[in-house]
């Protein structure tokens, strides 16, 4: 059974792309040596960011959108096995637009 999650207000949740296994060179990267990849696949998007007279700002980041986001933003959980972020709008550096 799928697990379900429905961010809230101005979070979403992002499934990282997967990181590279060689160098552009040709060389292969070991375990110890990756870094986690700052790009990932918007998988759901809340409802957007509760102003301070109470309307909705809706949010600019839509499901489907590959993101580009900063090194340590966000919680990181597991659904279904899979590792997951939640993380504020304001943590998304960028959209990536191919």
């Amino acid at each position: 059974m799928a697990t379900k999650l429905r961010p809230l207000q101005d979070r979403i949740i992002v499934k990282r792309l997967a990181e590279e296994n060689k160098t552009k060179g040709g060389l292969f990267i070991p375990d110890t040596a990756k870094e986690k990849p700052l790009e990932g696949k918007v998988i759901a998007v809340g409802n957007g960011k509760v102003l301070d007279d109470g309307k909705v700002r809706p949010m600019d980041i839509k499901a489907g959108d590959t993101i580009l986001f900063s090194k340590y933003a966000g919680t990181e959980i597991k659904l279904d096995g899979e590792e997951h972020l939640i993380l504020r709008e304001e943590d998304v550096l960028g959209v990536i637009e191919k």
